[in-house]
C-alpha cells in the first residue's frame, strides 16, 4: 500500500507559478517501482493525464502543458514534483497525484489539491 499527500495548490493569476509537491510513504525500494503522475479534474470534465515519470526519469505531458510544466522526482526522498509555469486559467482544476506499480495494476491516489488560476 502507498499513500500519496500533495502539497503545495493554491491560487495565482495567469502568467504566474506553482510548485507541486507529492510524498510517497513507500520505502525507497517500492518507489523506485513506482511511474509516478500528475492527473487534473476541472469541473464538469473528466480527469486527464497532466504528467508522468517513469522510475528511470523519462517524462510524458500532454500537449496543452508541454514547455510550461517540469515533472521531476527526488527517488531518495520518495516525491515527485510538478513545477507549473505561465499558468493559465484554463489550468484551473484539482490535481491529483498518481502512482503506478511496474508490471502490475497496483493503482494509487493522493486526496487532490486545488490549483485556480486567475485571468
Amino acid at each position: 500500500q502507498v499513500q500519496l499527500v500533495e502539497s503545495g495548490g493554491g491560487s495565482v493569476q495567469a502568467g504566474g507559478s506553482l510548485l507541486l509537491s507529492c510524498a510517497a510513504s513507500s520505502s525507497t525500494t517500492l518507489f523506485g517501482l513506482l511511474i509516478m503522475g500528475w492527473y487534473r479534474q476541472a469541473p464538469g470534465k473528466q480527469r486527464e493525464l497532466v504528467a508522468t515519470i517513469t522510475n528511470t526519469g523519462r517524462t510524458n505531458y500532454v500537449d496543452s502543458v508541454n514547455g510550461r510544466f517540469t515533472i521531476s522526482r527526488d527517488n531518495a526522498k520518495n516525491t515527485v514534483n510538478l513545477q507549473m509555469n505561465s499558468l493559465k486559467s484554463e489550468d484551473t482544476a484539482v490535481y491529483y497525484c498518481n502512482a503506478r506499480k511496474v508490471f502490475t495494476s497496483d493503482n494509487y491516489w493522493g486526496q487532490g489539491t486545488q490549483v485556480t488560476v486567475s485571468s
